[in-house]
């Protein structure tokens, strides 16, 4: 599906200043909450992801030189572009390329063959944990629940019978590893290879476990009681090492626990600060009040001086999001919203035409 022009989305030229750009993005954030009666979660989302690229000055560089091409991962799509360009948040994990690659395909062909002895790492596990947008203003702590492979309960991994032991293998004689010749059109090449017998570690069990038989490992659900730091953002992942699934005596592969922050009906957020608006009637804007304003803390109330004008921001210190390295907070900022009022009477007609 094409994209639509960033700047076509936010309602902006595209000479707009940065401060054009942000209001527009909170106006149509606004108007397009998925919780708001007639909003739309795919325009919510489209909003976002334009507000992404041209609230930073190198992405807007780049989309107005390339185009959706010129911003990488914000493209969603196929065509050019830096696939590692402008994807990723600071609160995400790296990736983890693993071993092999060609090298180990030229190696194994030519005569070097698979060197790397011994177990093999356990895989990977990836879940979503869904957060309301309190819970990760202030943090939570959470039972996840994954059904995976673990290590057996008998054996506890090892794969041999309890009361039994660990032999040298009949194949390899401890060696791990077993030299083959292998006829190609170059004449014959030896190969060494990873004994199949025992999977590169020189010894087999006497006797093989009988819950498991052998293979070290068992399929069960398991509960990791997780502790979501205060100020997590949405789309950030938190990595616990060697929480994922198990091999027979190796290492635990790794939980990749992926957040979804759901919208809230009130607030939205902008990293540290949590945006909001209030509205005011005319008079009240005109002659100065005193407003009660939802935060995530409650209640709190406000000055709106008198002349305040529609549009208007207003910051109220320590009321935002935590910095997760330290102990400070954003601010909120409150947007005054002036509400023109649509029928007069004759009297109040009157004493506005006065006025």
């Amino acid at each position: 599906m094409t994209k639509r022009d960033y700047y076509e989305v936010l309602g902006v030229s595209k000479s707009a200043s940065d401060d054009e750009i942000k209001k527009a993005y909170r106006k149509a954030a606004v108007k397009h909450h998925p919780d708001k009666e007639g909003g739309d979660e795919a325009k919510f989302k489209e909003v976002g992801e334009a507000y992404e690229v041209l609230k930073d000055s190198s992405k807007r560089q780049r989309y107005d030189q390339f185009g959706h091409a010129g911003v990488g991962g914000n493209s969603g799509g196929a065509g050019g572009g830096n696939p590692f360009g402008g994807g990723f948040s600071g609160q995400n994990v790296n990736f983890d390329f693993g071993n092999g690659g060609f090298g180990d395909i030229f190696s194994q062909f030519f005569g070097g063959g698979n060197n790397n002895q011994g177990p093999k790492r356990g895989r990977d596990v990836e879940v979503t944990l869904q957060l309301t947008f309190e819970e990760a203003i202030f943090g939570v702590e959470e039972k996840v629940e994954i059904d995976m492979n673990d290590k057996c309960s008998r054996c506890h991994g090892t794969t041999v019978e309890p009361g039994y032991e660990m032999k040298v293998c009949p194949t390899c004689k401890g060696a791990g590893q077993i030299n083959r010749v292998m006829n190609t059109i170059f004449g014959a090449i030896q190969q060494t290879v990873t004994c199949e017998t025992c999977a590169g570690r020189g010894k087999v069990p006497e006797k093989v476990c009988s819950a498991c038989r052998g293979k070290g490992v068992e399929r069960r659900n398991k509960t990791i009681n997780l502790k979501v730091p205060a100020g997590i953002d949405d789309g950030a992942t938190i990595r616990l090492k060697e929480y994922g699934e198990a091999t027979s005596n190796g290492q635990k592969g790794d939980l990749y626990v992926h957040i979804q922050v759901k919208a809230h009906k009130n607030f939205t957020r902008e990293g540290d600060i949590v945006l909001s608006e209030q509205h005011v009637d005319m008079i009240s804007a005109t002659l100065g009040t005193e407003v009660d304003v939802e935060t995530v803390d409650g209640r709190v109330r406000m000055k709106v001086p008198a002349g305040t004008q529609s549009g208007t921001d207003f910051k109220l210190s320590g009321h935002g999001v935590p910095h997760m390295q330290s102990d400070r907070r954003g601010p909120h900022i409150v947007s005054i919203i002036v509400d023109t009022p649509t029928r007069l009477s004759r009297k109040q007609r009157e004493i506005l035409e006065q006025f």
